[in-house]
């Protein structure tokens, strides 16, 4: 039997959107049991169009639907956080207001579930589109410059190795186990919730990827989280940016996902938890460097040495970025 599935949708303003993502859900097959609507202070008619829509599908007798209204608004992790705690079957799927699901996703997903009891989250690629739903002529992956290599790895079960580096887990993309939230709730104010359900995944079970887009992930001006890939010269720009407080911030996301792993105990390999403390002692060392660039060259070239900025961020752009920097 395949597995129950829940669908953690949050929406805020989406009226404009939800009619498209809404028709895409309701003509999956299995259907979903339930949606989770968690709607953040919408100003316009966002719940009356998700009701209205699921009516227009004829599945409202099949589908239950649990509305929660947030005044004033959680934000976009404490938002899903409440989706995510109001789900009651044993697949949960995260869904954004404005994207539209492939035909036969959860069925190809849900698959991987039942034939696999350690699988605790999966998640996948996807086709870029405008606010039109035209294709933009790339992927999700593109946009992040996904390695073979990265992938290889999560496959072949060391997904935490690949997260330590950077995330490649986008939450409109996901599905996970419910037996994940002991774990992973409460989420940490630090990290956005698809980066820490899939941290929490690879650090106490198996996480995967399917490399095909199973979602059209819309593009436009209202995103709250996008995805587009840098060219050169936005690359360049970014390396000589202020520092500002981002290594700071990372420092105290890296303490955040350490102090959970160590609550969690035995669920947590030592191996997982041996890296967690380099990685946070990696980003302390970032977040320690002094303003002037002169004074950086040999730390840096010291700390890269060691091997941690190739364990820890992505090699040379992260040497680069720690050089350049202003201030």
């Amino acid at each position: 039997m395949t597995p129950d599935i829940s669908v953690a949708l949050c929406t805020r303003n989406g009226a404009r959107y939800l009619p498209a993502q809404i028709r895409s859900i309701c003509t999956q097959e299995p259907l979903p049991r339930e949606i989770i609507v968690s709607d953040d202070g919408s100003s316009d008619d966002t719940l009356a169009v998700v009701r209205e829509t699921i009516a227009l599908c004829g599945v409202a007798d099949r589908i239950s639907l649990r509305v929660f209204s947030n005044t004033p608004p959680l934000g976009v992790t404490r938002n899903f956080e409440q989706a995510v705690r109001a789900c009651s079957h044993e697949l949960i799927v995260l869904c954004d207001q404005d994207d539209v699901w492939h035909p036969g996703r959860l069925a190809r997903m849900a698959a991987q579930f039942e034939a696999r009891p350690d699988l605790l989250l999966l998640h996948t690629d996807a086709r870029l589109v405008d606010a039109d739903l035209q294709p933009l002529g790339s992927t999700l992956f593109h946009a992040l410059e996904v390695q073979p290599a990265e992938l290889e790895a999560i496959s072949r079960g060391d997904a935490f190795s690949v997260l330590l580096r950077r995330n490649l887990v986008t939450g409109a993309t996901t599905m996970f186990r419910r037996t994940l939230r002991e774990a992973a709730l409460p989420f940490a104010p630090e990290w956005v919730h698809d980066e820490w359900l899939a941290a929490i995944a690879a650090a106490t079970g198996r996480m995967d990827v399917l490399p095909e887009p199973t979602i059209d992930y819309r593009q436009h001006a209202s995103n709250q989280i996008g995805a587009r890939r840098l060219t050169l010269s936005e690359k360049i720009a970014k390396a000589f940016a202020e520092r500002g407080d981002k290594h700071v911030a990372r420092l105290h996301r890296a303490d955040a996902l350490l102090q959970r792993l160590l609550q969690l105990g035995d669920r947590v390999p030592a191996a997982w938890l041996e890296a967690q403390r380099a990685k946070v002692a990696h980003q302390r060392f970032r977040a320690g460097l002094p303003k002037a660039r002169p004074l950086r060259v040999v730390p840096i070239l010291a700390e890269a040495a060691r091997g941690r900025y190739a364990r820890f961020g992505r090699g040379g752009h992260a040497i680069a970025q720690d050089l350049l920097e202003r201030g």
